[in-house]
């Protein structure tokens, strides 16, 4: 039975992407990389794909973040401060559960990231219920489909 881990999207079965990994034994975050150059232009906020799913337990989600270098080095900053893949995410009908990364360009110039380059962490959290929760709902889209 698989508990927790990443694949790659089947539209990217042959453009060679690397799986996210943990870069010490200490790591909390599994670098992940931009699936194909993508330009970020300057003061917009971009998608940036990357080419993989993530699966997880019932009661986890996981956590996307900045790494810490990119708002000095490349001049990128997440625009929604943290993205949260749900569990029901993984699969989804419109977009098979890719993962984006939502980036604002904070420099002067456009920013181009490169096919490979690491450009955030995902984390894998488990999460609570309060004691009256009801939710009952259906994942019914791809990105930012939640409440529709």
């Amino acid at each position: 039975m698989k508990e927790r881990g990443f694949e790659v999207v089947s539209k990217y079965n042959e453009k060679e992407i690397n799986l996210p990994v943990r870069s010490t034994k200490y790591a909390a975050g599994y670098d992940i990389e931009c699936c194909e150059d993508t330009i970020i232009e300057k003061g917009k906020i971009k998608l940036v794909p990357t080419g993989i799913k993530a699966y997880c337990q019932d009661d986890e989600y996981i956590m996307l973040v900045n790494r810490s270098s990119s708002p000095k080095k490349k001049g990128i900053v997440l625009a929604n401060g943290i993205g949260i893949v749900d569990k029901d995410y993984y699969n989804n009908e419109n977009n098979e559960g890719e993962i984006f990364f939502q980036f604002i360009n904070i420099t002067d110039e456009d920013v181009l990231i490169k096919k490979g380059d690491r450009i955030g962490q995902a984390l894998f959290q488990k999460y609570y219920l309060s004691d009256n929760d009801e939710a009952t709902g259906d994942r019914t889209g791809g990105f930012g489909s939640t409440g529709k």
